[in-house]
């Protein structure tokens, strides 16, 4: 048996829910993935219950942590980063200094960002300054991206309602550094209505996937998918497998939070989802 893959996933975390950590760590784990996660905050639950409690942490927080994990003479092990909702820039910096960090111990070691800047409809809701940094620091940084629509405009300065648009959106972003870009809730201008699509480039190639539209309004589902694309990157070496695998298993998550009712993704009621969905959306090439 091969060893497991061990990802540092450096997010925020819930105690009732499952966002950032709350999400991306239970997903890995499924998966067979050894995840070692530092939290930027503990709050009680997602802000978008408008209530929460708990604390915001600080970079020095992350540093200490990461300081413990070396004494343990076990840095050299990690086989990738994981990061998305940066909550400040002290944090975001501590972050990019813990990928350093891991890269000097393992240098085939990789990094995943998801880029978390705004959304469509929400415009930008960041803290000033997060954009900036993402753009201009972590995304260089990055081996894989998993930026949603609109954090891909943003990042490419291009605003993309075709394939090609969408095309030279990528490429920009991959001239920024990121040898993979992986774009969540892409609507086109030749999507339908009641559908979504996921699109995937590296190499100068595109491959989207297109899954029916639920009517959901949650949070999480990006910081799964960001962990499953990572992962079957990470391990098939093919883009196109693993945005298959990565989409098919997040829709089979959604279609099943929505038929419980639920305003929380039910990741552990439909865990076995996630390591082999009931329904397989295929990647085909997307021509530009």
């Amino acid at each position: 048996m091969s060893a497991p893959l061990n990802v540092l996933s450096i997010q925020s975390h819930v105690a009732f829910g499952h966002v950032g950590n709350a999400s991306a760590v239970f997903t890995m784990q499924r998966l067979g993935v050894e995840a070692w996660p530092i939290h930027t905050v503990q709050f009680s639950n997602h802000t978008g219950y408008g209530e929460w409690t708990g604390r915001v942490f600080d970079g020095q927080f992350v540093d200490e942590l990461l300081d413990g994990i070396e004494a343990r003479g076990v840095l050299g092990r990690c086989d990738g980063v994981l990061s998305g909702y940066m909550g400040s820039a002290d944090v975001g910096s501590a972050i990019l200094a813990a990928v350093d960090r891991v890269r000097g111990a393992n240098p085939d070691a990789t990094y995943c960002c998801d880029p978390v800047i705004g959304d469509v409809g929400r415009g930008v809701f960041v803290r000033p300054g997060i954009p900036e940094l993402m753009r201009d620091q972590a995304v260089p940084k990055a081996d894989v991206v998993t930026p949603n629509h609109f954090e891909l405009d943003y990042l490419s300065g291009i605003v993309s309602r075709t394939p090609r648009d969408l095309a030279a959106a990528v490429a920009a972003v991959q001239a920024l550094g990121p040898r993979t870009v992986l774009v969540t809730s892409v609507h086109l201008e030749d999507t339908p209505e009641d559908a979504v699509d996921l699109v995937a480039g590296e190499g100068g190639r595109l491959w989207r996937v297109r899954t029916p539209r639920l009517d959901l309004s949650l949070n999480g589902a990006g910081d799964a998918i960001a962990a499953l694309f990572y992962v079957h990157r990470t391990r098939t070496g093919s883009v196109a497998e693993a945005l298959s695998r990565a989409a098919s298993a997040t829709y089979a998550v959604l279609e099943a939070t929505a038929a419980a009712g639920s305003r929380e993704l039910v990741l552990v009621a439909a865990q076995d989802q996630l390591v082999e969905p009931a329904r397989v959306f295929a990647a085909e090439p997307l021509d530009a």
